[in-house]
């Protein structure tokens, strides 16, 4: 499917309504962004669509604004139950998505709602049983309510979203996308979206979509992120793999909005209980948090101008946070599909820019090659190692003289080893080559701790 000639959202006048083309203009949007030209169109024409698009592209507009419209256009009433359903793997980007929907709907009498874990599920009944038109929601929430709330009418389901459907798959939500696609109504459109199309996703396509669905992917010789993203490696010995970024960070706190990625909630969690104690302010977000302090730490990070938040990967997909500076990955992702994800939250939109940096053991650089060979281009950053303040000592006092600190560095190093044996890539991240003595020291410990798998 041809893009539009003329991209601004006002040559959609005709085929979008009024209603929705001034929610979008007080949004402050007036250009499409490429996936929004290609995708749109063929949506409006109730086609199914498969897009692998970048994150940070736009394609959150991209199926919302043919999801309102399917809905405006036929008069969908409150008693003909839910119309459209969005999924996303995260509450947090169901969360965002729902906002935008919002939005969008402001100058629209359809009803709408979120399903999330975590909610109010007594809420979340109620407007189901009195009809909510467009629903945003998680699998597993929306598939509990598919079974087990009464009144929840949606046999007149016409458009079914998934939004990152390989990150939904990751999520190990096989079973219940299976499910879910069994009991939605098959005649309806449907749209796939995500920044990866891996094996199962293309598979999950199959089962979702029409024969007949368009298929909008990246160039075959264009980068696999986008053009305004300066990135590259950072070569960190193991023992001093804790210093450099607290030197980092310490340095830029004032200066940079900074996103650190940790391969466990544990690693997250002791990380910003220490930096903030040791007056190194931070956000956190990860699994082990409450979803209304993960709500709240969300919104407050995207109100800052500078800081710093330190997360997992459910932070990864998604996610619109403005004005990110820098993505650093502390602890390197399993894969470069989830590279990709994690570098997206900086450098977002059409002129974007940002920078991203992935600290690396020397023992595995061999991570590189599979980035490069994914249409990754990055290149080799300098540290001045030596300018490191010698604080080694006392970061060993400081974690073994308070038991709560003890306790969580041990946690953290347990969850860093088991998260480090569970990479895909077992010959890049060899757990046999790992020094664990210099591993307990980037935690706290003069030597490794007794821990239990």
């Amino acid at each position: 499917m041809e893009g539009l000639s003329d991209t601004t959202f006002s040559s959609l006048e005709g085929k979008v309504s009024e209603r929705t083309l001034k929610a979008v203009a007080e949004m402050g949007f007036t250009k499409m962004t490429d996936i929004q030209a290609k995708a749109i169109p063929p949506l409006l024409e109730t086609k199914d669509v498969v897009a692998c698009a970048k994150t940070g592209s736009g394609k959150t507009l991209a199926f919302l604004i043919p999801a309102v419209e399917l809905i405006h256009k036929v008069h969908f009433r409150v008693y003909q139950g839910t119309g459209v359903i969005v999924l996303s793997p995260t509450r947090e980007l169901a969360t965002q998505t729902y906002n935008v929907v919002k939005k969008l709907m402001k100058y629209h009498s359809q009803t709408h709602t979120l399903l999330v874990g975590g909610g109010n599920y007594e809420e979340e009944k109620e407007k189901l049983q009195n009809g909510a038109n467009l629903v945003v929601a998680t699998p597993g929430r929306l598939l509990h309510h598919l079974q087990k709330t009464e009144y929840f009418v949606y046999k007149h389901v016409s458009f079914l979203i998934i939004d990152e459907a390989d990150r939904m798959l990751d999520f190990g939500f096989e079973e219940e996308m299976k499910a879910l696609l069994k009991i939605i109504r098959k005649f309806r459109m449907t749209a796939l979206f995500s920044a990866t199309l891996p094996q199962k996703a293309q598979e999950l396509a199959k089962l979702a979509v029409r024969t007949s669905a368009i298929y909008i992917g990246l160039e075959p010789k264009e980068s696999a992120t986008v053009r305004g993203l300066e990135q590259g490696f950072l070569e960190v010995p193991t023992e001093k793999r804790f210093l450099t970024l607290y030197t980092f960070l310490r340095r830029n706190r004032h200066k940079l909005k900074m996103i650190v990625f940790f391969s466990s909630c544990m690693s997250a969690k002791f990380h910003s209980e220490l930096f903030n104690y040791i007056g190194l302010r931070c956000y956190s977000i990860h699994g082990k948090l409450k979803q209304n302090k993960r709500n709240v730490a969300y919104r407050q990070f995207c109100k800052a101008e500078k800081g710093i938040l330190l997360c997992t990967d459910i932070t990864a997909r998604g996610l619109d946070i403005p004005l990110v500076d820098w993505v650093i990955q502390y602890d390197p992702p399993d894969d470069p599909k989830e590279y990709i994800h994690r570098v997206g939250r900086t450098a977002r939109g059409e002129n974007g820019k940002g920078r991203a940096m992935v600290f690396l053991r020397p023992e595995e650089t061999g991570f590189i090659r599979y980035l490069q060979c994914s249409k990754i281009p990055l290149w080799s950053y300098d540290f001045p190692f030596e300018k490191i303040p010698d604080v080694e000592e006392d970061y060993f006092d400081l974690v073994n003289g308070n038991y709560h600190f003890k306790h969580a560095a041990k946690e953290a190093y347990r969850a860093y080893i088991r998260a480090y044996k569970s990479h895909k890539l077992k010959h890049v991240f060899d757990e046999s080559k790992l020094d664990l003595e210099a591993v307990a020291r980037t935690f706290g410990f003069r030597r490794p701790p007794y821990v239990t798998f």
